[in-house]
Formats: structure tokens, C-alpha cells, sequence
């Protein structure tokens, strides 16, 4: 089971929530599942039903509900909250928040906001064991895009024992796609941000 982030997008607005659709489905080096949710009545059912990891809302739809309120009624205790910001909101207001994503925000602060949200979540959802040196080479080669070959050449390996290797590691995180080892790697300082971002737009 890969590692994917469930993320529930609350805004009234069509124009603002497919714009911020849009941009999450694109973001590189990021797998989401998304659920969009545009009326208030259905938000609590939605949240119990989906159990999203990552909520997105604008804090003037939710009206007279606090933040607490909807993670209590939705059983979704756990869940790390984003202001979605499109105008003036008072700082006391989103002091509950984890984040806060701007309608001007570019989709690179979006996703290092993302990242940065999901911190913990992927700590969780990946039941973290010990890697061994080697096994973190080998995320690290496969963050950077390369083959199993070319990471057997790379640190004097068969390729079939980075074989292995990427099927314990898998086993002990839980994770099998390269998406999910990114956000792996970068939240367990194995490879910086920056790198990433690098390797992104030499394949772009």
C-alpha cells in the first residue's frame, strides 16, 4: 500500500476550489487523494466517511462550527488543518490552524506547505523502522530517479540484492511508490527539499 495523502478541500467558492484542485493534482513528487466539498450540511458526513489526513478550508465557511468541533464530530481527531485564506482573516482566527495556504501562494509554497503539514502524517502512516545505512542509500537513489541497476552500479552491488533491499524496505515503511519514498526521504532528511526541486526541473 503506497503512501498517499488524503486531503479534503472546503470552499463555497467553484472558481477558488477548482483552482486549488487543479494545482494539488499537479503538484510533482506529491500523491494525493482529493475530495472537494462545497456545502456545509454534507461537511461532517464527508470527513467521517473519507477520514482525510489533511483538511483545507476556507475559516469563513465554517461559520458558528470551531475547528475542534468538526475534528470531534467527524472522529477525525488526528487531522492536520489548513486555512485556506482568500482575503483579510483576523490572526486569532487562525491560530487553531497547522497552516495557512494564500490564494496568491505559488504551487512550489503550496507544496512545501503540504510537506511540511504532513510531516507527522507520514511518520504515522509509513510505521517507521530502522532503515540500515545501505537501505538508505538505496531510498535515495531511487528518490533521485535512478534504476536498480544503475543504483547496483553506483554502490557495487547486484542488482538483485537492491532488489532485496527495496523489498525490506517496502515491507518496514510500508511504502511502494516512488512518490511515497520522496515524501519519505525528504521528511527523514535523506535527500533536502532543494534536491528534489532540482531533479524536478532537470525532468521537466
Amino acid at each position: 500500500m503506497s503512501v498517499v495523502v488524503k486531503i479534503a478541500v472546503v470552499e463555497p467558492s467553484v472558481i477558488i476550489r477548482s483552482g486549488l484542485l487543479a494545482v494539488l493534482k499537479r503538484l510533482p513528487a506529491f500523491e494525493a487523494e482529493i475530495v472537494e466539498i462545497a456545502d456545509l450540511t454534507q461537511l461532517i458526513s464527508t470527513l467521517n466517511w473519507r477520514k482525510p489526513d489533511v483538511l483545507i478550508v476556507n475559516p469563513a465557511f465554517l461559520g458558528v462550527f470551531s475547528l475542534q468541533q468538526v475534528k470531534n464530530e467527524s472522529k477525525c481527531r488526528q487531522m492536520r488543518c489548513i486555512a485556506l485564506q482568500n482575503g483579510s482573516i483576523d490572526s486569532s482566527v487562525l491560530r487553531p490552524y497547522d497552516e495557512t495556504i494564500s490564494i496568491y501562494d505559488s504551487a512550489e509554497q503550496i507544496r512545501e506547505k503540504l510537506f511540511r503539514v504532513t510531516h507527522d502524517t507520514v511518520r504515522e502512516e509509513s510505521r517507521e523502522e530502522s532503515l540500515s545505512d545501505r537501505e538508505k542509500e538505496i531510498v535515495v537513489g531511487v528518490v533521485k530517479g535512478l534504476t536498480n541497476k544503475q543504483i547496483a552500479d553506483q554502490l557495487c552491488l547486484s542488482t538483485h540484492t537492491v532488489i532485496t533491499h527495496r523489498r525490506n524496505i517496502a515491507a518496514k515503511l510500508q511504502i511502494h511508490s516512488p512518490a511515497g519514498l520522496t515524501i519519505y526521504a525528504i521528511v527523514n532528511k535523506l535527500v533536502e527539499l532543494n534536491e528534489v526541486k532540482d531533479m524536478i526541473r532537470r525532468n521537466e
